[in-house]
């Protein structure tokens, strides 16, 4: 069992930036690809960004690419999301996301372990 904690959500001013970080309570941690999806009000759940077990590898959303930057770091059993060049459109809760599949899995249904989630507001 993995369980899994967002912080750093909040508001934010179009055009800002703002980092996420999630935190597992596992050691087993490195065993997992990690993702960060989001879910807008009225939406469905969207694939965000993805990074490999070592961290060597990341896969992007085309809605996020060159915007946003995901990394981990297995010593702290911590991923993050830093997000720039935010835009209203991003506006959404975040959730962490463990599984045990390969890196370029988008799929809701592929993840084995979630977060709570966390609000990003981006106003205008």
């Amino acid at each position: 069992q993995v369980q899994l904690v967002e912080s750093g959500g909040g508001l934010v001013q179009a055009g800002g930036s703002m980092r996420l970080s999630c935190t597992a309570s596992a050691r087993t941690f490195s065993r997992y690809t990690m993702a960060w999806f989001r879910q807008a009000p009225g939406k469905e759940g969207e694939f965000v960004a993805a990074i490999s077990r070592n961290g060597g590898s990341t896969y992007y959303g085309d809605s996020v690419k060159g915007r946003f930057t995901i990394s981990r770091d297995n010593d702290k059993n911590t991923m993050y999301l830093q997000m720039s060049s935010l835009k209203p459109e991003d506006t959404a809760v975040y959730y962490c996301a463990a599984r045990d599949r390969p890196l370029s899995s988008t799929r809701v249904n592929d993840v084995d372990y979630w977060g709570q989630g966390t609000q990003v507001t981006v106003f205008s």
